[in-house]
């Protein structure tokens, strides 16, 4: 699948991948101060933002995705950074692909399988959307409104909606690939194996994410892992410390 993908910067190669609902505008913040140090590309993963839909949707298939891109980018080896989903998507690429990965960066998720559906509500906002009823963004937000109540998720959620070539509303996600496949998304790594390059797993404070249950499994997988944990921060770490979250990355990276 050919992704969508924003690339800037100079340098070494950095992918960056975003979670779920999002794009990579999500990590525009880091992703630019990155770009000061490394040739940062920004992806859209599949069903998501500008890249294809497809019926199928899976860690192994995202993370062939990746590779399929840095193929047709000519890149041999590159740093990772993902977050949420994306950062299952990396780790899925540093297992399958280990040769492939300088650095890995996962930010605010662990390589285990989630037993609460967290989106429940999500979805039942999103599916009270009625796209071909809908005449003006404020009628999404109300719909989205009855399920979810805070209006930084709706904001966010809402990035996905746009007017297409007919003069209706779209959504840019695969709201329905999405959905058949939440379980998916919620699984943890299946491969045996262990990548052995450099990881680091950023943590909001405020976050339960990552647990110490979930040590083992991290050490299993990532046996150089070390663990940061950024104060004061929920699972959207990135976005409420930018800052301090990018020079964090670049020292990691940069080491």
């Amino acid at each position: 699948m050919k992704l969508h993908a924003r690339q800037q910067g100079e340098g070494t190669h950095l992918i960056s991948v975003h979670g779920l609902f999002g794009s990579q505008e999500n990590l525009g913040a880091i992703n630019r101060q990155l770009a000061e140090e490394f040739t940062v590309h920004g992806i859209d993963v599949r069903n998501h933002g500008r890249s294809p839909h497809s019926d199928e949707m899976n860690y192994a298939l995202m993370a062939g995705d990746i590779i399929e891109y840095m193929n047709a980018q000519g890149i041999e080896k590159a740093h990772l950074l993902g977050h949420s989903m994306g950062g299952k998507i990396v780790m899925k690429v540093a297992l399958d692909y280990p040769d492939r990965i300088e650095k890995l960066a996962v930010m605010d998720i662990a390589p285990v399988k989630y037993k609460v559906r967290r989106h429940d509500d999500v979805f039942a906002g999103l599916h009270a959307v009625k796209l071909d009823q809908l005449e003006k963004r404020v009628d999404a937000d109300k719909a989205i409104s009855q399920y979810v109540e805070e209006l930084a998720i709706r904001s966010f959620l809402l990035k996905n909606l746009y007017r297409n070539d007919q003069g209706g509303y779209s959504w840019r996600m695969n709201l329905q690939a999405i959905h058949e496949h939440y379980l998916e998304i919620l699984d943890g790594q299946s491969a045996d194996g262990a990548f052995a390059g450099h990881t680091l797993f950023l943590k909001g404070g405020n976050s339960d994410y990552i647990l110490p249950e979930h040590r083992e499994e991290v050490l299993r997988h990532f046996p150089k892992a070390s663990l940061r944990e950024i104060a004061d921060t929920g699972h959207w770490l990135h976005a409420e410390k930018p800052d301090l979250i990018a020079r964090t990355l670049k020292r990691f990276f940069l080491s």
